[in-house]
């Protein structure tokens, strides 16, 4: 590995195209910490996001007719609203109002750190529209299968978890994808309250080393990489639960 990298330092004396992820150890940890960041962060906002939605869009049946205006109004302030807006809005806003805890060094510190707050904020961004697209599959499951799993003697949470969510969740699939890849997008947004993501830590590298067209090449690439293999995930995750006549 020591030949490969060290190229890179061969390759910026004769042209100078200027890659010190590669051959600088220091940059190249940088980045490496960086990009675990985003896809620590990726998977986060991800499970979370799903959870909400399938959550929402039960909570959107609901009888009760202050819980179905609840979850409309979420629906509303968070799709409504730009994210970068909404993570402001989290971190210097409602994190100001929090109380703040000493540390082991006896240093007041945030209760929640910038990169919680991140994943509260991008969740919640990507739950909004999760409940909307679970409930689309819902809708489009037949009642006469609802009426068959409630005269089975399954209960309406019951039907909702073992019979409508499987079959919603293959319907609503190609969607679902969508807001996934969109979300990992969106993740980038960080950036703007200092969580060490990649475009956070790319920034500090062109800065310091002065090769932005570089960086943002490289940048570029590892976004495509990265979105390439949540998009490949989601297609085995599709064909993986294909049933015949049931969506996809």
């Amino acid at each position: 590995m020591e030949a490969f990298f060290e190229w890179f330092r061969w390759l910026y004396d004769a042209t100078g195209i200027n890659l010190t992820i590669f051959y600088d150890a220091f940059d190249r940890n940088r980045m490496i910490s960086g990009f675990w960041m985003t896809v620590r962060l990726c998977l986060l906002c991800i499970l979370f996001s799903v959870v909400i939605g399938v959550v929402g869009a039960w909570l959107q049946g609901s009888h009760l007719k202050w819980t179905r205006r609840a979850v409309h109004g979420f629906i509303a302030l968070f799709r409504d609203t730009p994210p970068l807006v909404q993570i402001y809005f989290f971190y210097f806003g409602l994190g100001a109002l929090l109380p703040r805890v000493d540390n082991a060094f006896g240093i007041p510190e945030p209760v929640l750190t910038n990169v919680q707050w991140a994943v509260i904020s991008l969740s919640l961004f990507a739950g909004a529209f999760n409940v909307e697209i679970f409930r689309s599959g819902i809708e489009a499951v037949p009642k006469a299968t609802v009426e068959a799993a409630e005269a089975l003697g399954y209960s309406r949470l019951g039907a909702y978890i073992h019979v409508v969510l499987p079959l919603a969740f293959r319907i609503c699939l190609p969607a679902l994808n969508n807001n996934i890849v969109n979300l990992v997008k969106t993740t980038t947004l960080a950036y703007a309250i200092a969580v060490p993501e990649m475009l956070y830590v790319t920034k500090q590298i062109w800065s310091d080393a002065t090769n932005v067209p570089e960086m943002m090449v490289f940048l570029l690439l590892a976004y495509v990489f990265l979105v390439g293999c949540v998009v490949w995930v989601m297609a085995r995750i599709e064909r993986w639960l294909k049933v015949p006549g049931i969506g996809l």
